[in-house]
């Protein structure tokens, strides 16, 4: 028994877009369909899955996820052409994209396909989630703690921090206690492994 889920069927071509929608819709699924990545970004859709076709190909995914991202959005996107390079999928994937697919014409493909990027796309959300939280903890620190975290994080000690830094160790010992405070880490591993989450997202840059 497949899981039901909303597809958002991105394709320029009219005729395109309603023929992946009905494919969505025998295949079990609801498809919502747009004719530009505007439109999609528009509505802001907070559950499913994009179903994107790659126009113009090689550029078109890379610039979708892209804006999605400048609109401070996430959406997983599963990529769709006419068959596509290697050297296009993997760019694609590179910029984001969960999957990049023969365009679907049985329902066989497309529901593997759905339920492998709903898999990732879970994965997805918990890590960025995670993410998030190690953002908000590390944003309560002064730009001292965040210094000594960061090189906390490089593996240096605190000797080597207070060179770096041209402090003192004990001016270091200092930032370090009220840095692992603010974070809430009982030990240095496990501000460390704040440190990496808040970066570890998929496209996510820590500020």
């Amino acid at each position: 028994m497949i899981e039901r889920m909303t597809l958002h069927i991105l394709d320029s071509d009219s005729a395109r877009r309603a023929k992946l929608a009905r494919l969505a819709f025998a295949a079990g699924h609801h498809a919502e369909i747009y004719a530009s990545a505007e439109e999609l970004l528009a509505h802001a859709p907070a559950r499913g899955l994009v179903l994107a076709q790659d126009e113009p190909v090689g550029e078109g995914i890379c610039n979708l996820i892209a804006s999605i991202m400048r609109a401070g959005q996430w959406l997983p996107v599963i990529a769709i052409a006419e068959n596509p390079q290697t050297s296009t999928v993997v760019r694609a994937i590179k910029a984001g994209a969960l999957d990049y697919l023969d365009v679907p014409e049985q329902i066989g493909p497309l529901n593997e396909a759905v339920a492998r990027a709903a898999r990732e796309a879970d994965a997805q959300r918990a890590q960025r989630g995670r993410a998030a939280e190690a953002r908000q903890r590390i944003a309560r620190l002064s730009m001292r703690e965040r210094e000594v975290l960061d090189r906390l994080a490089d593996g240096c000690s605190n000797k080597a921090i207070a060179r770096d830094l041209e402090i003192s160790p004990r001016t270091v010992e200092i930032h370090r206690m009220k840095m692992m405070g603010k974070l809430g880490a009982r030990h240095a591993s496990e501000a460390v492994r704040l440190s990496i989450e808040a970066a570890d997202a998929p496209g996510v840059v820590a500020a």
